[in-house]
């Protein structure tokens, strides 16, 4: 384990009452309790290790990036807005993918099947309009 994963760990264990740096405003609780710190330490950060990552496919061909992460309405990660092709911001085409079809392999974002005409095949993803 990281050190400075243990070290965090090791803390938020010590801290009094079983929440990791809480607040308290009235009479709700802020924050996140240790047993949710723990997961959240060794969960994946989507600015560092998703947002901008390449996807590609099973020849090792890419075939996108992943540009967002769309989550629903129950606080659940439902899909990637991968972005294909076009080059500098021109003839590009973001489309909405269900993250379950993405894999990882080998430290890659892997989506088994796609080529970039098929991305280019599927329905342009569009944000909702205020």
């Amino acid at each position: 384990m990281n050190r400075m994963v243990a070290v965090a760990l090791s803390f938020l264990v010590l801290v009094p009452g079983g929440y990791a740096a809480a607040q308290v405003a009235g009479s709700s609780t802020l924050g996140v309790a240790v047993e949710e710190m723990k997961a959240v330490a060794l969960g994946w950060s989507v600015k560092k290790q998703i947002l901008g990552q390449s996807v590609y496919n099973e020849q090792k061909q890419r075939v996108g990036k992943i540009d967002d992460l769309i989550v629903a309405p129950d606080t659940s990660v439902s899909f990637a807005i991968i972005g294909a092709g076009g080059f500098v911001g021109l003839g590009r085409h973001d489309v909405a993918i269900p993250v379950g079809q993405l894999k990882q392999q080998d430290g890659k974002f892997v989506l088994p099947g796609a080529t970039k005409e098929a991305i280019k095949a599927l329905p342009k993803f569009e944000y909702a309009r205020k």
